[in-house]
């Protein structure tokens, strides 16, 4: 039978689905929405972004940049998405928050391969199926995936978000528009701090009090996701060299970089909501109001969103998963996105499309070639699949893991040139992917 059941719509499941679909499999989607939620998740639709709305730079000297390049290469959905729903945000792909979870939604609901069943799920499903239920996966189903593994095989790490602001409640009086080194452009509502407000602000926030998570440690935290009062109290200058950083924020009223600034960068088309850079917290909701409240130009803001930190489960992959994400000791079973220890959205993104598009193939009676390290699609499948098995942790692309050996040049011609050399081969396989179900 050509069918396939995928368990969850967020990225990782809508792109997985996606790729099936569009390769002739029947596609039964599970999705607990609208019935239950999450406690990171507030809407009805699919592909919900919990935290930032930026999908990170976009240019092929960044991993993630070539990652992003290799999706569109095959025809992914989710970076469609990104690309019809884009919101100015400078070198970085940002989008606007709600359009791209509702465009994913319409493209999923409306694919004639695709049928979706809202239900919670709490038992592996028979046949070919494709686990992408997500970090926060709860209940008999988590149960069930621990019985798989085994409780020593299941890891954990704490994430946050950060606050949503109105911005018709922001004073544009005590602020100004920039982008980073970027002169003319205007993504990035910039709130300058001198020192006395920069030093009394820190030590407000590195008092403040934090909502109780249970099992929380400073040291679990992704590093990428570290709440503000968390880098608060690691230094008095952590947050100048972090998201307060002010290099290449000239303010036009003083013709000086600040002394530490703020970032709020645009979460909607419209403009009417921003988010707050970099500003993930587990913060009490009142200890948000009262001290993000002393940022020039947020004291009467209107927080629509406040931070909220949750935990997140994530395998422990190597020697479990095969390099398509397929589960070694019953290969009927893949899983793709965050739950196998890829950090990021674009990286659950690439998770769900190369399980789709492997699962498709098996499918159909063929075995997909996998891609290897000098792809980014590759590397990460390869550091899922054979990283280290002991000291394993969740990996957003890098450099660092793809292959960017190229003889005679230097370290940023070398990326550059492999970045051509990846997109090269991916755009082969891709095509001989596509030409072998043409074929079949």
């Amino acid at each position: 039978m050509n069918n396939i059941t995928v368990v969850g719509a967020g990225l990782a499941g809508c792109e997985a689905a996606w790729q099936c679909a569009r390769r002739g499999v029947k596609v039964t989607l599970l999705e607990q929405k609208p019935l239950k939620k999450s406690p990171a998740h507030g809407s009805d639709s699919f592909a919900e972004l919990c935290c930032s709305n930026s999908l990170r730079g976009d240019s092929l000297s960044n991993a993630v940049g070539l990652l992003k390049e290799e999706l569109r290469l095959c025809d992914s959905l989710i970076m469609t998405a990104a690309d019809a729903t884009r919101v100015e945000a400078g070198t970085a792909l940002a989008v606007d928050r709600e359009g791209f979870s509702s465009y994913i939604t319409q493209k999923i609901c409306s694919h004639p391969n695709i049928t979706v069943l809202p239900t919670v799920v709490e038992d592996i499903p028979e046949g070919r199926v494709i686990i992408a239920s997500g970090p926060l996966t709860e209940g008999r189903l988590a149960e069930r995936i621990a019985g798989i593994f085994g409780d020593s095989s299941l890891l954990s790490f704490y994430d946050a978000s950060a606050p949503l602001v109105s911005y018709d409640s922001i004073d544009l009086e005590k602020v100004f528009f920039a982008c980073r080194n970027m002169e003319g452009r205007e993504d990035y509502i910039n709130c300058p701090m001198d020192k006395e407000q920069y030093l009394a602000f820190r030590e407000a926030l590195a008092l403040a009090e934090e909502a109780p998570v249970h099992g929380f440690e400073d040291s679990r935290v992704f590093e990428g996701c570290m709440p503000v009062e968390v880098m608060a109290r690691r230094g008095v200058d952590t947050l100048r060299y972090g998201p307060l950083k002010r290099v290449g924020l000239t303010d036009p009223r003083t013709g000086r970089w600040p002394y530490a600034v703020v970032q709020l960068r645009r979460d909607n088309s419209e403009g009417s909501v921003y988010n707050m850079v970099g500003f993930q917290t587990h913060l009490k909701f009142g200890e948000q109001k009262r001290v993000f409240s002393m940022i020039p130009g947020l004291e009467n803001a209107e927080f629509l969103r406040y931070g909220v930190m949750h935990r997140n489960t994530y395998i422990r992959s190597p020697g479990l998963l095969d390099s398509f994400y397929r589960l070694r000791s019953d290969p009927r079973i893949s899983f793709a996105g965050q739950m196998t220890g890829v950090e990021g959205y674009v990286e659950s993104t690439a998770s769900g499309l190369y399980a789709g598009i492997a699962a498709a193939a098996e499918l159909g009676g063929r075995e997909t070639v996998p891609l290897d390290r000098r792809t980014a699609i590759g590397a990460l499948s390869e550091y899922i699949s054979k990283g280290g098995e002991t000291d394993f942790q969740p990996m957003n692309v890098n450099y660092g893991i793809i292959d960017t050996e190229i003889p005679g040049a230097g370290k940023k011609e070398a990326r550059l040139l492999a970045a051509e050399r990846a997109l090269g081969i991916v755009r082969d396989w891709e095509e001989r992917v596509v030409h072998n179900e043409d074929n079949r």
